[in-house]
């Protein structure tokens, strides 16, 4: 595919690149930021028209995209201002999405986020591990658009029952330069317990994105997107004993198995995650 890429300079971003470039796409890199390189369009995603004209091909460069992985955003709460942070994702979230919809481009893939699950969990989650199946319960503004980016893709695609949206709910993004901090966390469960102890290694969440652009079916979907273990080496049992005591529990939790269901992910899009942070530690 010819993939339109946002936010191509991020943390994420820049391993989804050269993943998808490794797999044999052809990817062109936007971002706000970047540095001058073929394969790299510096766009600002807040203005529509910088949008459309980049998906569509610049000069001779005209025959448009395939498909667009939408990464580019303030991507986190608590970097800028809350107003900044609506203006700036909602705005530029919609600019992608209605940009690739005229164009008729019918398939996209974005970064949704954990935090749509109720993060930082100061109200326990309803059970663990947590899955898709209950509503957003956003506790941010950063959440909130998050929350309100995947109801927008809902009805785009029932507005064009030809459209592919697929949102994922990243948690914590890391690469194997973060690793060296993980055995720290173990001495107190409550550092990490804002996302359940959870995280994704950049080079499976590329995985993720590279499973939904050929294995999502047309219309809306959810999946959370995190590794198949925590970032402790405390047993699951102990930390949910210890934090959330009156949390219900669905079936085992495991040992140091993600707390961040992924069997949806598994089962739908075949994602399979290889990497660990114990494998670098």
């Amino acid at each position: 595919m010819r993939i339109a890429l946002t936010g191509s300079s991020g943390k994420l971003g820049t391993v989804v690149a050269r993943e998808l470039r490794a797999a044999g796409h052809d990817v062109i890199g936007m971002d706000v930021a970047g540095t001058r390189a073929p394969g790299f369009l510096q766009v600002d995603l807040t203005d529509y028209g910088q949008v459309i004209d980049a998906f569509a091909g610049l000069g001779d460069r005209g025959d448009g995209v395939d498909a667009v992985v939408h990464l580019g955003a303030i991507p986190a709460p608590g970097l800028r201002s809350d107003v900044a942070t609506f203006h700036n994702n909602m705005t530029a979230t919609f600019n992608v999405f209605w940009a690739a919809v005229r164009l008729g481009i019918r398939r996209i893939v974005y970064a949704s986020s954990e935090t749509v699950l109720g993060l930082p969990f100061d109200v326990p989650p309803p059970y663990v591990p947590v899955d898709e199946e209950y509503a957003p319960r956003p506790e941010s503004v950063y959440s909130l658009v998050k929350t309100l980016e995947e109801r927008m893709a809902d009805e785009l695609v029932r507005w064009h029952p030809d459209l592919s949206i697929t949102a994922l709910r990243f948690s914590n993004v890391m690469v194997p330069e973060d690793y060296a901090a993980f055995p720290s966390f173990d001495a107190d469960a409550g550092i990490r317990k804002w996302n359940l102890w959870g995280y994704i290694d950049a080079r499976d969440g590329a995985q993720a994105v590279e499973r939904a652009l050929t294995s999502a079916p047309v219309g809306f979907d959810t999946f959370i997107i995190a590794a198949a273990d925590t970032v402790m080496t405390r047993p699951n049992g102990e930390l949910l004993d210890e934090v959330f005591p009156d949390v219900p529990r669905r079936g085992e939790v495991g040992t140091n198995e993600t707390l961040l269901s992924i069997d949806k992910a598994r089962r739908l899009l075949g994602y399979a995650p290889q990497h660990s942070w114990r494998d670098e530690v």
